[in-house]
């Protein structure tokens, strides 16, 4: 893949030198498309720089404006909590905002970034060849933890020797498991956890903590995140924006997430999706903490726990996991842990979970499978 194209584009954009940018995916994900957005689309925003789709893993995606000063911020606050700016190796597809964000950051750093073959199945020989081809003395990258679960799983030298020449891996996109980033932290990788979306111009939270210029807060445990990292909305639906878009009286943006969680002390805790409670048979159970006790089991790999409708019950929990796990003993760890209600009552294995083109867990893929499966 050759981001030569998306560069230039976007650098015109930032610049005040050409209109708003849109990549969309082309035939193939080495292939992609960049699409000059009409002036009548952002009619009434000041200064969009880029146009971006989230990822749809619950529904239709939704494009995202993100303007000069939120791209340009993200950048800026990305390079000031790292300490340094650097090149950057492209893993992630370009049309999501973590693709993008790697162009952008790219663009005020003054490095080139080198993008990875995408075609290809992800995989430790794909990630070393595009990494030795990085020419600059800091180097980083973006994944998301499948990606880096698939390099660590009996990983060779080359890739530890790979993993560790990089000064920062930003690793986002989902909750990692234990598992993951217990390996990360043997191999002392420089890993960094990432929270943000499309709508913050990307991460905006590393490690718990707020990036430079990024406001937190929670409102009756619902995560708020401000600043000027923010986009300006949804084109083409004001409702959706009014919903989840404001700004306070001292001019501050805020973006209202889907997400719960707490804030204290500066720190950032993340509790999960507001649709993360499945209520079956009048019960509340919370679909996260089942995936955590999951996790934890010795021969699982990924897991997703979905709720599966039920004529009886409303709702059942629903998981799905890779790896050679028992599902007896799936089920009766959770009972154990967190209580009957919370019980898997389908369990679906497989050789590796569905995923969207920017690694994030397929949802809407794993809960038709999770319906069509046996209790």
């Amino acid at each position: 893949m050759n981001p030569d194209s998306a560069l230039v584009a976007l650098s015109a954009s930032l610049n005040g030198e050409g209109p708003a940018v849109e990549i969309l995916p082309g035939t193939t994900n080495n292939e992609y498309l960049v699409s000059l957005v009409a002036e009548a689309d952002v009619e009434g925003l000041e200064e969009i720089a880029a146009v971006v789709r989230t990822s749809g893993s619950t529904g239709t995606p939704k494009r995202t404006a993100l303007s000069v000063e939120a791209l340009a911020s993200s950048s800026m606050a990305t390079a000031e909590y790292l300490g340094f700016e650097g090149q950057w190796l492209l893993a992630l597809p370009l049309h999501y905002v973590a693709g993008l964000s790697v162009l952008s950051r790219s663009l005020y750093a003054g490095t080139r970034p080198w993008a990875m073959d995408l075609d290809r199945s992800f995989d430790a020989a794909g990630f070393n060849e595009a990494a030795s081809a990085l020419t600059d003395r800091k180097r980083l990258v973006s994944l998301v933890p499948t990606q880096l679960q698939r390099l660590l799983t009996d990983p060779d030298g080359e890739t530890l020797s790979t993993l560790k020449r990089f000064d920062a891996i930003l690793l986002g996109g989902a909750r990692a498991p234990r598992s993951v980033l217990e390996a990360a932290a043997r191999h002392s990788l420089n890993i960094h956890l990432t929270y943000g979306s499309s709508e913050t111009s990307g991460g905006c939270v590393y490690d718990a903590k707020p990036l430079p210029g990024v406001e937190v807060k929670a409102v009756d445990g619902r995560i708020w995140l401000g600043g000027p990292t923010i986009a300006s909305g949804y084109l083409g639906d004001p409702e959706l924006t009014a919903k989840h878009f404001s700004v306070d009286g001292e001019g501050t943006r805020w973006y209202r997430t889907d997400d719960l969680g707490g804030y204290e002390d500066g720190v950032l805790t993340v509790g999960g999706r507001a649709d993360d409670v499945i209520v079956t048979g009048g019960v509340k159970v919370s679909a996260s903490r089942i995936q955590q006790v999951i996790e934890s089991l010795p021969g699982v790999g990924s897991v997703m726990v979905l709720p599966v409708a039920h004529e009886q019950w409303g709702q059942q929990v629903g998981a799905a996991l890779s790896g050679t796990a028992d599902p007896e003993s799936v089920r009766e760890a959770v009972r154990s842990a967190l209580g009957a209600a919370a019980v898997p009552r389908r369990i679906l294995q497989l050789p590796a979970l569905p995923l969207l083109p920017n690694g994030k867990f397929d949802r809407m893929a794993l809960g038709a499978l999770l319906a069509a499966a046996p209790e």
